[in-house]
């Protein structure tokens, strides 16, 4: 037997794992290095969350993402050097993380990478292509990571999700299922990125109500690129230059008619659709000049923007969601103004920040992943509903090991 393969057995053979999931997200911020013990698998998986660190990236390791993150014409030759020089970089990360919490490589059974989303093109944005498919492409080589590390690695976690009819996002509802749910309380996961997304998990003793998860449109992603625009910030800390503002409703009102917004059913989008050039196109169809609209009141604008449709999504789709307690993650967590407005938004519904959950919200994306690895090595897979409806058990993500 390839020894290789004989330590994965091993491995999946133990009764709980080590495992660092690594989260790099669309704002390009850093990556987050999540070391967690798990154990079991399945509907018996539990997880103690041990280390958690964001290792920021500097301006220079942000340019050269910002070439082709999220662009439709990149160099190839960018792209190319950029898929091995993120892996290496990230490796380099994991190794510092690990020397600072004093722990040795080889005490880690496996890393789970997420990788870099560079572009992410569902079959509804696809126009003049022979055929519309689900596809996502996610950079930073796994058997670079490996070969670094020395710690088998998985990664490319979303491709199987679009081989069996998925969009390849939102994947966390798969993890949320298993983790977070309870037997009397309905609750409402929401995840505030560059892209606002939730998963609704109804009380464990309801069988009329079934989870679902779904993106809701922008969650930082614009708000981002107006304050960097316009304020060289990377982003509106606590929405201080938004609540500065004014809404502009006639702005307001002609994004939210965009169509996207109208689709009932779960659905994934990202930056490559929400951008700068998405309000300026709007704008301009509509006859209004954003050069005369104050930057602060842009702000407060697409702040409102993401307030309104994640209210309206969860009004509509969650049944009973004023019985919800919603849990709030990720960086849009930070930002009181926007969840000031989502809350007026939603009326008398209860926030309660990610850590009534016993774990640190901004380490929950690096969890998720580290759960997907440890399914793919010691589970039996997901309940994954295919393109006719039939539900299937899939794992996700490829292997790597070190030599």
């Amino acid at each position: 037997m390839n020894p290789s393969i004989k330590k994965l057995a091993i491995i999946a053979g133990q009764e709980s794992r080590t495992i660092i999931g690594l989260m790099s997200g669309t704002s390009l911020d850093g990556l987050d290095i999540a070391l967690c013990n798990i154990t079991g698998s399945g509907e018996k998986t539990n997880v103690d969350l041990t280390h958690f660190v964001t290792k920021s990236y500097s301006e220079y390791h942000k340019s050269h993402l910002k070439k082709i993150t999220s662009v439709e014409k990149v160099s190839l030759a960018e792209l190319c050097w950029q898929h091995t020089w993120l892996a290496t970089y990230h490796a380099e990360l994991v190794l510092e993380a690990l020397k600072e919490w004093g722990i040795n490589p080889e005490e880690v059974d496996c890393v789970a990478s997420h990788g870099q989303t560079i572009y992410h093109f569902p079959a509804r944005d696809q126009q003049g292509f022979p055929r519309s498919l689900n596809s996502t492409l996610q950079i930073a080589d796994g058997d670079q990571i490996a070969a670094k590390t020395g710690i088998i690695t998985i990664s490319d976690f979303r491709q199987k999700h679009t081989a069996h009819g998925g969009e390849g996002a939102p994947m966390a509802a798969l993890v949320d299922r298993l983790l977070f749910g309870d037997d009397r309380e309905p609750r409402i996961l929401l995840n505030i990125g560059g892209i606002a997304n939730f998963t609704y998990l109804p009380a464990g003793s309801d069988p009329d109500q079934s989870s679902f998860t779904t993106d809701t449109g922008p969650g930082n992603t614009l708000i981002d690129n107006l304050a960097y625009i316009y304020f060289q910030k990377q982003f509106d800390e606590d929405g201080m230059i938004a609540s500065s503002g004014n809404i502009n409703r006639k702005l307001l009102d002609v994004l939210l008619e965009d169509a996207w917004f109208n689709e009932e059913k779960s659905k994934s989008t990202g930056p490559e659709y929400f951008n700068f050039n998405w309000i300026s196109e709007r704008a301009e169809q509509a006859g209004l000049n954003l050069k005369k609209i104050r930057p602060d009141d842009q702000l407060a604008t697409v702040t409102e923007l993401s307030a309104i449709t994640i209210a309206e999504n969860m009004k509509e789709r969650v049944p009973g969601f004023k019985t919800c307690t919603i849990y709030t993650s990720g960086g849009g967590a930070h930002n009181k103004y926007l969840l000031s407005r989502l809350e007026e938004h939603l009326g008398e519904t209860e926030f309660r920040d990610f850590t009534g959950l016993g774990f640190d919200p901004d380490a929950k994306e690096a969890l998720i992943f580290a759960v997907l690895a440890n399914e793919m090595i010691a589970g039996e897979g997901f309940d994954f509903e295919g393109r006719r409806g039939e539900v299937k058990k899939l794992n996700f993500g490829k292997i790597s090991f070190p030599v």
